[in-house]
């Protein structure tokens, strides 16, 4: 299953990824092939803030010793010589280069050392915050602003960035490959939205743009399938009132009366009862052959002469099922297509008179976008309720089941996998995943 869609997306993944982990002039930063220079700008921007930096120290370091000064002369507290004298150095100075060694920091410490002694035996305590507390501050932004700096060179040397110009261009291999899978072109468009957003101009690291193209697509094939799920056998063992009537429908030869017997089948084996319907009163032997199926599987079929009312087929399925205590009604059609306008409107009928439970389109997972756009056109005329799949045993493209619930907004509950009555097995959105290599 999916075997050509599936190496359709590995070579189209492959030759995107391929293409954007060899680009070098588009994708090569500007950081990447002069390092030197940048660092070396980088370096003389750092000397001149530092200097910046220290004339702020001192500046804040003497504004301290003034107010340091206020105070002890408001407590009326002896100033001592040194202080003193320091003070007024400094106030004839306007500009004071500090020298960046281990002395400086000593002799700051000593300052605030002779002011702790002084005042250590006084009663009353003067609380003087360091100037090394400034120091600390300015030192940790400095290495905060030189690590981003560095670690942004980092991130554009192991990263690269796919342009919207290039994803255009890398895309329409990919896009040819789900055209070629009988993928619909609004699912198309979706895949290439999401991708889009998920990896143009976005930072993806060198030797991972594969894994991210997949797990893209992954994405969004995964929310092709986002439409509220239908479980028919606890549908039908909730329903207060019996019977529970499903109505098939779909265009000829897509399968429904070998769907039908599959489904009642099922249903049999959950030890449901069960009764046939033959309303496909237009084709020649369709009566004929749900009476085989019915005799096969042991089950009452309801049936009209040809060219009898379908409607009132169904309407006496229903009765019947009610008189004898029947948990569900099948009802088959004729097939049709959605351009047969008289066609149309005896379904209509149909519905209106049997008002069914559930309403089953039943298409060929092989036709592509044909499926795909007969399920669009009867859920227009008559909302159907869900989807049946035949032949999607040997669907090799894998179109249909990637593209119709997204366009119709109705979930595939069935695929059918052959021509027996065993053949049928329940839709899994993450088996599609898998069978798609993602």
């Amino acid at each position: 299953m999916f075997g050509f869609l599936k190496d359709k997306l590995k070579g189209a993944i492959s030759k995107f990824s391929k293409s954007v982990e060899e680009s070098k002039e588009e994708f090569t930063p500007v950081e990447e092939s002069k390092p030197k220079k940048e660092i070396k700008k980088h370096e003389e921007k750092k000397e001149v803030k530092n200097k910046e930096v220290k004339k702020k120290e001192k500046s804040k370091d003497h504004k301290v010793k003034e107010k340091t000064k206020k105070v002890l002369e408001e407590k009326e507290v002896e100033i001592p010589e040194v202080i003193e004298e320091e003070i007024k150095i400094e106030n004839k100075v306007d500009e004071v280069v500090i020298k960046e060694d281990v002395e400086v920091k000593q002799e700051s410490k000593g300052f605030f050392s002779k002011l702790k002694d002084k005042f250590t035996s006084k009663e009353e305590k003067v609380e003087v915050k360091p100037v090394e507390e400034f120091k600390e501050t300015e030192i940790k932004s400095e290495v905060k602003e030189e690590k981003s700096f560095f670690g942004s060179i980092k991130e554009k040397i192991t990263t690269t960035k796919i342009s919207n110009d290039k994803f255009e261009e890398l895309f329409s291999e990919l896009e040819i490959g789900l055209l070629e899978s009988n993928v619909a072109l609004e699912v198309i468009d979706k895949i290439k939205d999401d991708l889009k957003s998920n990896i143009v101009d976005k930072p993806i690291k060198r030797g991972s743009v594969e894994d991210e193209i997949k797990n893209g697509l992954k994405s969004s094939i995964e929310d092709l399938f986002l439409v509220p799920n239908i479980n028919l056998l606890d549908n039908i063992k909730n329903k207060s009132t019996k019977p529970y009537v499903i109505c098939f429908v779909g265009i000829n030869g897509s399968g429904k009366t070998t769907s039908i017997s599959k489904i009642a089948n099922l249903l049999k084996k959950n030890k449901l009862s069960v009764v046939l319907a033959a309303s496909d009163t237009f084709r020649a032997a369709a009566i004929q052959q749900l009476k085989e199926w019915g005799e096969k599987l042991n089950l009452k079929v309801i049936a009209h002469d040809y060219g009898s009312d379908p409607a009132a087929v169904a309407f006496d399925a229903i009765s019947y099922a009610k008189a004898h205590n029947i948990d569900v009604v099948l009802i088959d059609t004729a097939g049709r297509l959605h351009s047969n306008k008289d066609l149309i409107r005896e379904m209509e009928k149909i519905v209106r008179v049997s008002k069914p439970d559930l309403k089953l389109f039943v298409g060929e997972s092989i036709t592509g976008n044909d499926c795909t756009e007969q399920a669009k056109e009867f859920n227009s005329a008559i909302n159907i309720d869900g989807i049946i799949l035949s032949k999607a045993d040997i669907d090799e493209k894998g179109g249909t089941m990637v593209s119709v619930s997204y366009i119709t907004k109705k979930p595939i509950l069935y695929l059918g996998t052959g021509q027996s009555v065993n053949d049928i097995k329940e839709f899994n959105k993450d088996e599609i995943i898998k069978n798609l290599g993602l």
